[in-house]
C-alpha cells in the first residue's frame, strides 16, 4: 500500500511508513494537545519536503493568526503560498456573514457543508493538491440538530476527499477524560484512521501524549506514546523507551 510521509518526527515508523494514500485521519484531542500544530505540520512539511501541495480550511482561527503563530516553528507559509504549494482556505468568519480578505473563503451568503465542499474541490483542482486538512469538525456542526446530520456530513466529505485523491486530515475536538474519540461520537466510525492528543498533568508537571486508535489496512503502535512541541521543530513524537532512558 502507498504511504504518505506525515512529516512529523517519530510518527512514520509507528504506521508502517505513513498514512494510508487516500484515506482520512482523525486528530482529536482537548484544547492544548497540539492538533493545529501537527495538522499544519502534515501540510507544510508535505509541501516543503516531499512536493505535494496541500490546501488547509480553517474553520476557526483567522489565516493570518496561523500564519503569525507559526513562524515560531520557523514554517513561512507565504512563500509556499505564493508557490501555489499551499492554498488557505478561510471559513472562520462565514459564518458570521462577514466578507473574508483572503483569497480562498467561503461565501458570506451561506455556510454550510456542500459550499465548503465546493470551494475545497475547487482549490484542489487548481493546484492539483494531494494534502487536505479540515479544522475542524467540530466548526460545521452548529447548524446540525443531531449526531445523524452530522455524521452525514463527515461521510461526505470524506467520500469526496477520497474521490479527489487527496489523503486528508480532520482536527476535532474532545473533553479530557470523556470517552470520546471525536465531539460528536461518530467521527471515528468515518474515517480511517484515528489520533488522539492528551495534555495530562500530574502534581507540577504537564506532558503530552499521542495515542493511535485505529489505522485501516495498517499494523500500528498500541502505545500512549509522549508528544513534545519543540520550536523550530513543531510536534515530535517519542518511543516509550526513550523516556525511561531518560529516568
Amino acid at each position: 500500500m502507498e504511504r504518505v510521509k506525515t512529516g512529523i518526527s517519530g510518527l512514520d515508523e509507528l504506521i508502517e511508513g505513513g498514512f494510508p494514500a487516500g484515506r482520512s485521519i482523525l486528530i482529536s484531542g482537548a484544547c492544548g494537545t497540539g492538533k493545529t500544530i501537527m495538522s499544519m505540520q502534515y501540510i507544510y512539511k508535505g509541501a516543503l519536503e516531499h512536493n505535494e501541495p496541500g490546501v488547509y480550511v480553517t474553520l476557526d482561527e483567522r489565516p493570518h493568526l496561523i500564519r503569525e503563530d507559526v513562524l515560531r516553528f520557523g514554517w513561512d507559509l507565504k512563500s509556499l503560498e505564493e508557490k501555489n504549494m499551499l492554498n488557505i482556505i478561510d471559513g472562520s468568519i462565514a459564518k458570521l456573514g462577514m466578507p473574508s480578505e483572503e483569497e480562498f473563503s467561503l461565501p458570506v451568503t451561506g455556510y454550510d457543508v456542500d459550499k465548503l465542499l465546493l470551494e475545497i474541490m475547487r482549490v484542489i483542482k487548481r493546484i492539483e493538491a494531494k494534502r487536505v486538512v479540515i479544522d475542524s469538525i467540530p466548526a460545521l456542526g452548529f447548524n446540525f440538530e443531531n449526531p445523524a446530520e452530522v455524521r452525514k456530513a463527515i461521510l461526505k466529505l470524506s467520500y469526496m476527499l477520497m474521490r479527489s485523491g487527496v489523503t486528508s486530515v480532520l482536527v476535532s475536538e474532545i473533553q479530557e477524560g470523556v470517552n470520546k474519540f471525536g465531539k460528536y461520537g461518530v467521527e471515528e466510525y468515518v474515517v480511517d484512521g484515528v489520533i488522539v492528543l492528551h495534555y495530562m498533568g500530574v502534581g507540577t508537571q504537564s506532558n503530552r501524549t499521542m495515542h493511535i486508535r485505529k489505522m485501516r489496512a495498517t499494523k500500528h503502535s498500541e502505545d500512549l506514546h509522549p508528544l513534545e512541541i519543540k520550536s523550530k521543530e513543531g510536534a515530535i513524537v517519542h518511543k516509550i523507551e526513550e523516556e525511561y532512558d531518560e529516568l
